[in-house]
């Protein structure tokens, strides 16, 4: 038997008559978005559904959007969501078949639901509430409270966002003349790496914790409608259990993101975050110069007090004087009469001593005048003894040399001038 052959084109052509054919009306479909994005005015998504069991993949599709249909269902959607189509998103289509023999199978989205996705955004939303109540750190920033003198201010924010600008302005040109201490950590503030760039960002603050007083996360200058980026587990998570207290200035008045609701102080814009910190100084002068005041007029009651003090102390010191002088005469008066009686008790006992000390002492002096006496003439006779010129008068004579005594030959040597002294005169000699 021949075969029989169909090229791929025709095959394809086949294809897309009987896909239109029976295929022939809309249908409305629920799927989650893998991807999403913009090229050249039209949009192309991928559509997955997973099993609700293990999350896995069990259908795959892509959707596309033409250009003048998309301009028209965008900012409906985003108008009733307030964000972007992104993905993970889930949403609700409503779609016709398309096979072009060339570029395949797809969905031309005709028509987009809000409310379905709105209503699982909602879900999402309430589940990360539930689990962060659950985990009880919803309200834990809520128990910190902004230092009195909050100036060293860590800020995560874009750096080129206007926003960050604005903020920055306020604190530094602030009526006040208050210092402050701002330090950029930058992070991505909108799409898909929101949540994290700005876990990355806290958990380089809390590497440095010490030097910093509050944490700003402020966000200006990107699409209003994206804020799906702070509506994240994680991030809620870190921000609900960081030390320090955190200040939102994320988002508009209608807009509440989770990140919003953990954080310790909610507010619109970056300039109202800077407004928090500029009145929380405010707060505090405020209050140093209320104490200042009390502590002044405390110091005055006391004041008042000690000078009446003062003034009845020293009404009273000319009586008291008077009285303490009166005593104190009165005492020395008894002093010196105790004083003079004790002199005189004195001087009659040394004089009654002395008189009979005066009476043993004669008698003592005249014998020691006896003995003294005696001694002296011992010593009288033991001189004339030894007095030279006796010796002179037997017959002796004394050799002199220099007016010493020669007593020994060898004191003399070869013409040493000597002097003999004898009875009656004396002589000079030469020794040879």
């Amino acid at each position: 038997m021949q075969k029989t052959t169909l090229t791929l084109f025709e095959l394809n052509s086949l294809v897309r008559d009987v896909l239109e054919t029976t295929l022939d009306s809309l249908f409305w479909v629920e799927a989650e978005l893998s991807e999403a994005r913009e090229v050249r005015g039209h949009c192309y998504m991928e559509l997955v559904q997973k099993d609700i069991f293990s999350a896995t993949p069990i259908a795959r599709a892509s959707a596309k959007c033409w250009k003048q249909r998309w301009q028209v269902l965008r900012p409906k959607f985003e108008g009733v969501t307030g964000q972007p189509l992104r993905a993970g998103m889930k949403v609700m289509l409503q779609v016709a078949v398309s096979f072009h023999e060339a570029y395949g199978f797809a969905w031309i989205v005709q028509d987009i639901d809000p409310t379905y996705t709105m209503g699982d955004m909602a879900r999402k939303r309430l589940e990360i509430i539930r689990q962060l109540r659950q985990e009880g750190v919803f309200d834990m920033q809520k128990e910190l409270t902004i230092p009195m003198f909050a100036q060293r201010v860590a800020v995560i924010s874009s750096e080129s966002a206007a926003g960050y600008g604005d903020f920055y302005s306020q604190l530094s040109n602030n009526d006040y003349g208050f210092k402050f201490y701002p330090r950029l950590f930058a992070a991505v503030m909108q799409g898909e790496r929101v949540e994290q760039s700005v876990v990355a960002a806290l958990n380089e603050i809390n590497r440095h914790v010490d030097d910093f007083d509050v944490v700003v996360i402020i966000r200006g200058g990107g699409a209003t409608a994206d804020l799906s980026g702070f509506d994240t587990l994680e991030l809620a998570e870190n921000v609900a259990n960081f030390p320090l207290p955190i200040i939102t200035g994320i988002g508009h008045e209608r807009d509440e993101s989770i990140l919003d609701m953990v954080s310790n102080t909610r507010v619109k814009t970056p300039t109202a975050a800077a407004a928090v910190l500029i009145d929380n100084l405010v707060a505090v002068l405020s209050c140093i110069n209320d104490y200042e005041r009390r502590v002044a007029m405390r110091v005055k009651q006391v004041m008042d007090k000690e000078r009446r003090r003062l003034d009845r102390s020293a009404e009273r010191v000319p009586m008291l004087f008077s009285l303490v002088k009166t005593r104190q005469e009165a005492h020395l008066d008894r002093l010196m009469s105790r004083m003079v009686s004790l002199v005189n008790h004195n001087v009659s006992t040394a004089g009654h001593r002395l008189q009979l000390a005066s009476a043993n002492l004669l008698p003592l002096v005249e014998r020691r005048l006896e003995r003294a006496n005696n001694e002296l003439g011992r010593l009288e006779f033991r001189v004339k003894a030894l007095d030279p010129q006796l010796i002179l008068r037997r017959g002796y004579s004394i050799t002199l040399l220099d007016n010493k005594a020669v007593r020994h030959a060898d004191q003399l040597k070869r013409g040493d001038h000597i002097v003999t002294r004898l009875e009656h005169g004396s002589v000079k000699s030469v020794v040879e």
